[in-house]
């Protein structure tokens, strides 16, 4: 299935039109970082509802952006959905609660690791490609 692309102010109202707190279905996945979305979550309670990567782009950067001195594992990173990881994720909602998430592959050498971060609008970030970290 071909999902819609999501650009930045797109990603920024669906994060915002979520209910407040946190419900009992998605609570085990709100962390405000990137996790290991577990095997043991049953990811029927989640939805995809779009994609932030760029099918016209023939190779995605997998330049990170973190002007702040922030790390990929940083609470406060920002979401660049121009830049690795971001644009390879899929815009996932919480069936129960329209909590928004970001869902990637991370392929290692000798494993696949599914990660996931709920989406934050205030960490969204425009920054193109190139921008100064």
């Amino acid at each position: 299935m071909i999902f819609a692309r999501i650009n930045p102010d797109q990603l920024k109202a669906l994060a915002s039109a979520a209910k407040a707190g946190t419900c009992k279905t998605c609570a085990p996945l709100v962390c405000p970082g990137w996790e290991t979305l577990q095997v043991t979550f049953d990811r029927t309670h989640l939805k995809q509802v779009g994609t932030l990567v760029d099918e016209a782009i023939e190779d995605p950067t997998v330049e990170e952006h973190h002007p702040g001195g922030t790390h990929s594992w940083s609470a406060n990173a920002p979401i660049a959905v121009a830049f690795f990881p971001y644009n390879r994720c899929g815009v996932w909602q919480c069936v129960a609660c329209e909590r928004l998430f970001l869902r990637y592959t991370e392929y290692g050498g000798y494993y696949l690791d599914e990660r996931i971060r709920a989406v934050d609008a205030l960490l969204v970030d425009e920054s193109p490609v190139g921008a100064a970290p």
